[in-house]
Order: C-alpha cells, then structure tokens, then sequence
C-alpha cells in the first residue's frame, strides 16, 4: 500500500484577512485579499494544438477550455528550451541560454550505469541529473522571501539526492514527486521523494523499456497487464497537491505543478483509455520499438493522458472555489516543449504542433516553432479579462519578473525576462522583447533568434562542415519553410551581433558548441 495518507506538497491557498472598521454607526466588514496565490501548471511534452481551446478536435480538454474562457490565451507563447531540464532551469532562474548554467539535459554519466534502472532504486547516487549551483537563486526563494508557502509536486530533473540542488534546497518548503526525469519514464515507480527522503511505492519492478514478453500475442489485453501496476504517479501527486492547497489556503501559496503528463510512457486509467478506445475504434499496437512500454491502444492511452489530466484540473478549480481562494489565485498553464514522437506518441495523428510540424526534426529536441512554440493560458479573476487572447511574444523566462511584478517583490537577481504583467491586465504599458534567445547543444547544436517577425535558425552546429543558415519571417511563413536568409544579410547581421552580446560560454563541458566559440552565428 502507498505509505501514509500523507498531506503533502505546494503551496496553494490564500486566504482573505478580514478587518473590521466603524463608519458612522454602522459596522462594516472590509475583507483585504492577501498577495495572490499563484498556480504554476507545467505539463511535460504537450503540444501547441494538443488542447480543444487550440483547436484540437481529437483529445478533449473541457477543464483547460474552460480556463482558457474565464482567462487569456497566448498565441505567441515560447518555451526556453526543446527539452525538460533546461527549460525547468530558465523558468525558475529568469534567464534564456545564453546565459543558463544548465542548456541541455545532463545525466551526469560518470557517476556509472545511470540509465539502469534497477541499479537506480538500489543506489540513489545513480538518481538525478548534473545539479545546479548551491548559490543558484530561484523564483521560489524569491516568493518564499516575500511571505509565500511553496511547493513543487511531479518532476523536478534539476539535481541529485546527494546534492544541494534539490528543491527543499532551492527555495521550495515542500516536495513531492521524481528527483530524476530518468525515473519519471515509468508512472508506476518503485518509489517517489517527500522532500529529501525516498516514499517506497508498492509497484512491482517493471523497467522503462521492457517490452512484450516473448510469443506474446500484441492483440490480447493481458499481454500488456504489467504495465498498469496499481499506484499511478499522477494519482499520488494529485492527492498530495489538494492536500497542501488544504493546508495552505490561510497564507499566500506558489505552486508549481510539474505533471509528468502526456511525457511517455504511454500509461493512463482504464476508463480514460476505454473512453477512447470506443472514440477512435481499432487501432495498430505499438510494440515498443520507439522506446518506454507497449500499449495495446496508443492513441487511446495518449489522450486518456491529456483528459486525466484536464479532470483533475477541474477539480482543483473546485476545490479552490469551495475554499473561497479561487478568485485571489493566479493560475498559469503552459508545456516545457513540442511533442513528442517517441514512445507511441502520434503527433501526426493528433496534428499535435498545428499549424506547426510535430515530426522528428521539427518538435521536441528542435528549435523550430514546433519544439518550443507551447500553448499558455492565464486566469485571474477581477483581473484578466474573461475570453481574452494575446499575441504578446513571451517565453518561460518571463515569469520570474511576471510573478515580482504580481507579488510587488524586489527581485535583484539579473534576468532576461520582461514581466507580462501589463498584458494580463489588458493594459498598454507592455515592454516588449527585442528579441528571444535559444541555443541547444544536442541533436546535433542548434541556436535560434527571433526578433520581431523574424526567425534565425542554425542546425548541425557541431559538425562544421554542415551547419545551416536559415531566415523565416514567420507571419508569412509560420511553419519555416521558405529560407530568406540568402534576401537578408541586415537581419542576420542583427542576429550576430545579439549573438555576440548576449552568449555567455556554458561552464560545462556538455553543453559547449566548439563551431560557436568563434561566434560564426551568421557565416556558413
């Protein structure tokens, strides 16, 4: 059995401080909102068009929608990074990769055999990816400092368990959830963290990547039984999450849900995957030759992914609602990146990017408009205007100066983000980026540089006999397939110079683009 009804992780709940005051022989109640509570909800690998509020037909998202609705949807939204530690990285440090210590994800390899999986739940020193530095500043110890209760539950992915680059470390009271993104590729683990300390999980020991047994028959239910073992990951977050928004709900709260959902594996509650399976009819196994587990029904288990989560978005709203802290709790909802195509995702199927490509080479991993182009929806009662939309371009990095903005905190630390405070509430004082910045050092290094309309991608950065050179103006072009660069010499002379000023040399060895040491941003 899951150890403990515990109460456990995020900071969620603000109360109203009710003060009486006399007016002329009249007692009247004023009742003074405290600091906003702010929600912060990243989901792991959802797509810009993966929500019915983006225009998806397929995978039904009423909860989100509804946000969407009471809120302000973002067209023009930006992940800082194609992949999950970075982006988590630049979110909660306010700055974009030319100045992040962590650009890539880093298993930290000369520890031994990381990916192992069983050798991982016996030795925790395997756990985790490369750390951050102690003197890191985070968002969360920014709020913590202003009065605020904070919690992270779901995947953390940027440290160890014998490092100091943990969340209870980093700013965060509380802590529920994967310290490795590693283990995070199965949702039925063997164990999760409570703050510092292993919560063992009464799953059996099924490792990421097993697949079908030998002879076993693709088409019968059985075959794929060990994959659902009975303690869900995201059922053990969700309780822990409505347990320290109950906990919370007196004092101002950050909390910052970092659900695993859609990443795959492809595991998600029999009645979600039947509701599907009776929506889209029959469908091609997947066998595992794209890594993580077999499903019997792929497209079914994906969607049933993305509505879980939704329901347990709706009934979050609820019990906000019910604990009157609704209307004084800004709520967020963004992706750290594009789709997947690993694993049984199907982003064609899905049109997961639209209008954007969701394909291998475009999504996840890339920086093309698919990979780091994500869906975010704010809501704030009183003060977002309901069935708002925004074209405001902004990125995760914004947040740290969003949320300074919210709070009224002073924030010291150097930050590359702009607070978007003014477009949440429709005013007109909004500063705008000069532009937005993006260097990966994987599949093969890539940097990107948007200003304004306009889009400088380079590819194949660590072979320099083949790195490319490519200028899309994305309001005539916005899937990037027509390459300027050649028509405009001025906006990639523009895009050097940014380049020049703005990227710092990575301090670590992994993350380093040796063609980009010599600042060949605009040469071929």
């Amino acid at each position: 059995m899951y150890l403990k009804k515990s109460n456990l992780l995020i900071a969620l709940t603000s109360l109203l401080i009710v003060s009486c005051n006399e007016k002329k022989g009249d007692d009247t109640v004023k009742v003074k909102p405290t600091k906003p509570n702010i929600i912060y909800i990243l989901a792991d690998d959802l797509g810009y068009a993966e929500l019915g509020v983006y225009g998806n037909t397929k995978i039904e998202t009423p909860n989100i929608d509804a946000l969407a609705k009471e809120g302000m949807l973002f067209t023009q939204h930006y992940s800082s990074a194609p992949v999950c530690a970075p982006a988590r990285y630049m979110f909660l440090t306010g700055k974009h990769a030319g100045h992040a210590y962590i650009r890539g994800n880093n298993e930290w390899k000369e520890r031994g055999d990381v990916w192992n999986y069983r050798a991982m739940a016996k030795d925790s020193t395997l756990e985790g990816q490369g750390p951050m530095p102690e003197s890191t500043i985070t968002m969360a110890h920014k709020l913590k400092d202003a009065g605020y209760a904070t919690g992270i539950i779901g995947k953390w992915g940027l440290g160890a368990p014998q490092t100091k680059s943990v969340p209870n470390d980093m700013g965060f009271d509380f802590f529920f959830g994967y310290n490795c993104q590693r283990q995070a590729h199965t949702y039925n683990p063997l164990f999760l963290y409570k703050n510092k300390n292993r919560v063992h999980i009464a799953n059996d020991t099924i490792a990421p990547r097993t697949k079908l047994a030998p002879n076993a028959d693709p088409n019968d239910p059985i075959s794929y039984a060990k994959f659902n073992q009975k303690y869900y990951s995201p059922d053990l977050f969700f309780k822990e999450l409505t347990g320290f928004v109950d906990r919370n709900k007196a004092q101002p709260f950050f909390l910052y849900w970092a659900t695993p959902i859609p990443h795959v594996a492809l595991q998600a509650p029999k009645k979600w995957v039947d509701y599907y399976s009776a929506k889209f009819g029959e469908e091609k196994p997947y066998l595992g030759d794209k890594g993580y587990f077999p499903h019997q029904k792929p497209r079914a288990a994906y969607a049933a992914m993305v509505s879980y989560l939704d329901e347990n978005i709706g009934k979050l709203i609820k019990q906000l609602k019910a604990e009157g802290i609704y209307d004084n709790t800004l709520i967020i909802f963004t992706s750290d990146n594009g789709p997947s195509y690993a694993g049984g995702a199907d982003p064609a199927f899905f049109d997961s990017a639209k209008p954007f490509d969701g394909g291998y080479g475009r999504a996840k991993g890339f920086l093309y408009e698919g990979g780091i182009r994500v869906p975010m929806i704010a809501t704030w009662p009183g003060h977002i205007k309901s069935g708002s939309k925004s074209d405001h371009i902004s990125a995760h990095y914004d947040m740290l100066a969003t949320f300074a903005d919210v709070v009224n905190f002073e924030n010291l630390e150097p930050t590359d983000g702009i607070s978007i405070l003014p477009t949440l509430l429709s005013e007109k004082n909004q500063k705008k980026h000069e532009f937005l910045y993006w260097e990966f050092p994987s599949y093969g290094g890539q940097v990107a540089i948007r200003i304004g309309d306009w889009k400088v991608v380079r590819q194949n950065l660590k072979n320099k006999d083949k790195p490319t050179l490519e200028l899309y103006n994305l309001v005539s072009d916005p899937t990037e397939k027509n390459n300027l660069a050649a028509q405009h010499p001025e906006i990639l002379k523009k895009a050097a110079e940014i380049f020049k000023k703005e990227r710092k040399s990575p301090e670590l060895e992994d993350f380093k683009i040796p063609l980009l040491m010599n600042g060949l941003l605009s040469e071929k």
